[in-house]
């Protein structure tokens, strides 16, 4: 694997903590701001939001500059994000820092997807995706846990001014390791957009949203659920972030290796034992060891279908695959906030800090049935790669994937 691959992963790394270091900090956010806990998971839904639309949006603005120069603007944005959630005098105010961190997230991950997959064969490029997003795991292993830690004790606002200087490091390690590729020749934003004409790209959208919308049913409110129904102390929720974090690796390496060879039972296996184990996780809450074992099985099933779910909006989109990656990072993240805002809902409605476990299982299993479907039109033909995109673009414009 490429050397750039790594500072990929750096930047990953501090993107994924500044994500998910706001599930172990919302008690103490909403506290200092005087919210409920159900208003300050907007933190995470504004995030989310934020995600799904700047995607897109901050891809196009980057069509008429080098992927790598775009990479460094994107880790620019996500520390002057971080700084303005650091120094909110408001709730309102940090929840503007939390949308513009959030404007350089999805963007990164699909730009970063499809330079990630273009330095290496095309059997590895899965593991090529999975090595990027393991910052993103990792930063739930060291960088959410540790940021939990130092809000609970410092403050929450020293750990987004650490988050804002993880950026740093980002940016300088793409400034330095990041090959500054060339851009696809003939490939315009029209070519861009043919690839959503194609059933399977919406589908495996699709599939992300509900999928790993399934996983933020019953993370978001990790906090509250632990301490309430477990009976966990405050100061636990730190290492059960580490587990889930430990699961999200592991998951994540296994989702890219199997990707490459049989990505479809992959997405099967990874999807059905995930709604099974959001709906037992309603009965495990209650009880400390079997709460800690299936928030690790969340993790790891939930990040076992990143991998397979982006190389598969990549292949279906290959004649031009940068917007529909970087959608598709915002698809995880509208799967995000539509969880955290049902979570917030049966919360509110009085069900218990439970109840998002089963918003989470239906999630999953929906996303289940649109992968059998997904499969079943494949095979009748209806569903085939992209060949509408390919065929937008003029003969000898087509893009070639750079080797190294």
């Amino acid at each position: 694997m490429p050397l750039a691959l790594l500072a990929l992963a750096i930047g990953a790394f501090g993107i994924g903590t500044t994500e998910f270091v706001i599930m172990g900090l919302l008690p103490e956010v909403a506290g200092d701001f005087g919210v409920s806990i159900p208003t300050a998971g907007f933190l995470v839904t504004g995030y989310a939001l934020g995600v799904m639309f700047g995607a897109p949006l901050m891809t196009v603005l980057g069509t008429k500059i080098s992927r790598k120069r775009m990479l460094m603007l994107l880790m620019a944005l996500f520390i002057v994000g971080n700084l303005l959630s650091a120094l909110a005098p408001a709730f309102a105010i940090m929840l503007i820092g939390r949308v513009v961190a959030s404007l350089a997230h999805g963007a990164f991950f699909g730009i970063g997807s499809v330079v990630a997959a273009d330095l290496v064969a095309p059997d590895k490029k899965a593991g090529a995706i999975a090595m990027m997003f393991t910052g993103l795991t990792v930063a739930n292993v060291v960088g959410v846990p540790l940021g939990t830690l130092v809000g609970q004790s410092l403050g929450w606002r020293v750990t987004f001014a650490l988050v804002a200087a993880l950026g740093v490091i980002g940016l300088a390690g793409i400034a330095k390791l990041v090959p500054d590729l060339p851009k696809p020749e003939g490939v315009r934003l029209r070519h861009e957009l043919a690839a959503f004409k194609n059933v399977q790209v919406l589908l495996a959208m699709a599939m992300t949203v509900l999928g790993f919308g399934g996983v933020f049913a019953a993370i978001t409110y990790i906090a509250p659920m632990m301490t309430h129904a477990a009976g966990f102390a405050d100061g636990s929720v730190t290492w059960l972030l580490v587990l889930f974090g430990l699961g999200m690796v592991g998951g994540n390496l296994v989702g890219g290796k199997f990707a490459d060879r049989a990505l479809m039972p992959m997405l099967y296996v990874s999807l059905g034992a995930l709604a099974v184990v959001l709906a037992l996780f309603t009965l495990t809450a209650h009880n400390k060891i079997a709460a800690a074992v299936t928030i690790a099985l969340i993790g790891a099933l939930g990040f076992a279908t990143v991998p397979p779910l982006q190389k598969r909006v990549l292949d279906q989109a290959h004649g031009a695959p940068t917007l529909a990656s970087a959608v598709n990072i915002g698809a995880f993240n509208l799967g995000n906030a539509l969880a955290a805002w049902l979570g917030g809902l049966v919360i509110a409605a009085g069900l218990g800090y439970t109840a998002p476990n089963w918003v989470g299982a239906v999630l999953a299993a929906a996303a289940l049935v649109l992968a059998v479907l997904s499969a079943a039109l494949e095979r009748r033909g209806s569903g085939a790669p992209s060949d509408v995109v390919a065929a937008s673009i003029p003969a000898g414009q087509q893009p070639t994937a750079v080797r190294h």
